[in-house]
């Protein structure tokens, strides 16, 4: 398995410092993932509190094991993020300093082939980063009507030959079902057209991603776990997004910024009471890896970190 680099790590550090140093704060990593970022940010921070998420109890027996020298510092839990509200109920927190989300798939999950995550490897078509969860790549791909097919890939995959593939799809799983991310891929370089191959990226990157999307519920979980993040933020407290891809971003922009504005009416002359912005944006629109970093780790390339601070108490 390769080295696990955590993402935009100084930058991470960096936004965090003031809310984290704030007395009794406390940090919900919705992603812990490795654990990378959460080990830097509890060492910068003696007396930080973290809670840890993560939905893959692999990724969280890793983290456990990396994590022991913090101590009772840290409480891991086995959750996807939309269950934050339950998650802090259950431990007593009423609100916390600091929400950071690692959106998209781990590095954990891509490296380990029978995942099947990775279109650059055969494996099985699992996908789950859950894998006490029912669906699986193979059933989506096995099961689902030809039209819905074909919206997973146009919504989550922003695939312009969605209906192109279905249509191979349909016709190839009527043969026999689909069980190896191998015969997809081989699929997928047939039903692109060369010039998209040329210009677009890997054949198979954007069925993969949609797939991916679909068995884990990606967006609607996301979709959810952004007003209870930012709810759960006390003032002074701040948020960091990590996406790494369109449909992640999109969401996380709409959730901030909406957030940022003022609910004063249009055409009364000063602020009403408690209508203020909730938030103060910290990055002016998306920041992205630089060369030296994505030189480094390659995984940087494609992500948009956003972040916020509450300056008002929540409505």
């Amino acid at each position: 398995m390769s080295e696990h680099v955590p993402v935009l790590l100084e930058r991470v550090l960096a936004l965090f410092e003031p809310a984290l140093s704030m007395p009794d704060a406390v940090l919900v990593d919705c992603t812990l993932g490795l654990g990378g970022h959460a080990d830097a940010l509890l060492a910068a921070h003696p007396a930080l509190v973290l809670v840890g998420l993560d939905r893959d109890p692999a990724a969280l027996e890793r983290s456990r094991s990396r994590l022991a020298a913090h101590g009772d510092r840290v409480h891991l839990v086995h959750a996807v993020y939309d269950e934050l509200p339950a998650v802090l109920s259950e431990l007593g927190i009423p609100a916390v300093a600091g929400v950071l989300m690692d959106l998209g798939v781990s590095s954990m999950q891509l490296d380990v082939a029978a995942r099947g995550f990775a279109y650059s490897q055969d494996a099985p078509l699992d996908m789950r980063m859950d894998p006490t969860a029912e669906l699986t790549a193979a059933e989506v791909l096995n099961t689902y009507p030809p039209g819905e097919l074909v919206r997973i890939l146009r919504e989550y995959g922003e695939e312009r030959f969605a209906k192109r593939i279905v249509e191979r799809v349909v016709r190839e799983r009527a043969r026999s079902p689909f069980t190896s991310s191998g015969r997809l891929v081989e699929l997928l370089y047939e039903a692109v057209p060369a010039a998209s191959r040329r210009t677009g990226g890997h054949p198979a990157k954007r069925t993969f991603q949609a797939l991916r999307i679909e068995v884990n519920g990606e967006l609607a979980a996301l979709g959810a776990a952004l007003p209870a993040a930012l709810a759960a933020l006390r003032v002074g407290g701040r948020i960091v997004v990590e996406s790494y891809q369109s449909l992640e971003d999109r969401l996380v922009k709409q959730a901030l910024t909406a957030l940022a504005k003022s609910r004063t009416p249009d055409g009364v002359p000063v602020e009403l009471p408690g209508h203020g912005p909730q938030l103060r944006l910290l990055t002016r629109g998306a920041e992205q890896a630089d060369e030296q970093e994505i030189e480094k780790n390659p995984r940087a390339a494609s992500v948009r970190l956003r972040a916020a601070e509450r300056i008002l108490e929540a409505a």
